[in-house]
């Protein structure tokens, strides 16, 4: 099964943790805005995306599992 992240821009408040933790699948915009990367994410950063996750302060980020 593949992995991928979602945001939920609504929810998001621009902390900029997810960025901080997972840049290889998070950018920020101009504003500190997260800009996520929706490919399936490689085995070797799934910890990595995991910990993105679970520090977001207002559970704006997700990961989701492709069948």
């Amino acid at each position: 099964m593949t992995k991928r992240l979602q945001l939920d821009p609504i929810r998001c408040d621009g902390h900029g943790i997810c960025a901080e933790l997972f840049p290889e699948g998070v950018a920020l915009d101009d504003w500190g805005y997260p800009i996520v990367n929706t490919t399936p994410i490689p085995e070797h950063f799934v910890a990595l995306a995991k910990r993105a996750v679970f520090a977001c302060p207002v559970l704006a980020l997700k990961l989701i599992e492709d069948d």
